[in-house]
């Protein structure tokens, strides 16, 4: 079975996040809007993007203390986002917090969105955790921290294609895999460290890819996207 594929609209452009919405609509299994749209153009910036029918996986990494983080899940709510994200590193009590408020979105009549908690960003390696106080490799932080994730009541966790063999083989099948990092190869791997290409993630075990740059930056994201998830049936 495929992986899906979630494209990284990461861009504070309005009409470019629109164009590529457009674009990618039938294309793509979803899209990812982050921070940098969100903040620039909070709510009604997103239900521009939902017009086209597409799964949104909202990447705001709420991280605060339970009450605030929990409010702000209530806040997003009506939204009725397929993913939602909270820090792991906001502790067990956030992340119940957030699990609890996100399924009382059911009983208000809206749909509950999968909650993931983000383990160890992509942009970081060893010798960035140790400057943090973190001993050992990403992999031993991922598999702490989802396992305080898992037990907490989320759905899955954000982590890098490196973590995903091990996850699973700790995890389970039904815990929800979504891994940023995902580079065709020959691309550019920018300001990301722990990579791997689209075949090698959907072989170890992904649920969704998330790529950006390699669709949006292409002349043509739909053809673009098309390929990738090409090459993924073939490899399916």
């Amino acid at each position: 079975m495929s992986a899906e594929i979630y494209c990284a609209i990461d861009t504070n452009e309005l009409a470019r996040a629109k164009t590529l919405a457009a674009q990618l609509a039938g294309h793509v299994g979803g899209l990812k809007i982050g921070m940098e749209y969100f903040y620039a153009h909070g709510a009604a910036g997103y239900r521009a993007l939902v017009d086209h029918a597409v799964p949104i996986f909202l990447d705001l990494k709420l991280h605060d203390i339970p009450n605030t983080v929990a409010s702000a899940v209530r806040a997003l709510a009506p939204l009725e986002p397929a993913l939602l994200n909270v820090h792991a590193g906001g502790g067990a009590a956030m992340m119940r917090a957030a699990a609890d408020a996100a399924a009382e979105a059911n009983d208000n009549g809206f749909s509950a969105p999968t909650m993931l908690a983000v383990t160890v960003l992509t942009s970081l390696e060893e010798a960035d955790l140790q400057a943090m106080g973190v001993s050992g490799a990403p992999r031993d932080q991922v598999l702490r921290l989802a396992g305080l994730a898992r037990a907490n009541g989320m759905d899955g966790v954000v982590c890098s294609a490196h973590e995903i063999e091990p996850l699973r083989a700790e995890m389970g099948l039904d815990f929800k895999l979504i891994v940023p990092g995902i580079r065709p190869a020959g691309s550019a791997t920018h300001d990301q460290k722990r990579v791997m290409t689209p075949q090698a993630a959907q072989k170890a075990g992904a649920d969704i890819l998330v790529i950006g740059r390699a669709i949006t930056g292409a002349d043509n994201p739909a053809m673009a996207a098309q390929s990738i998830a090409a090459d993924l049936a073939g490899e399916g």
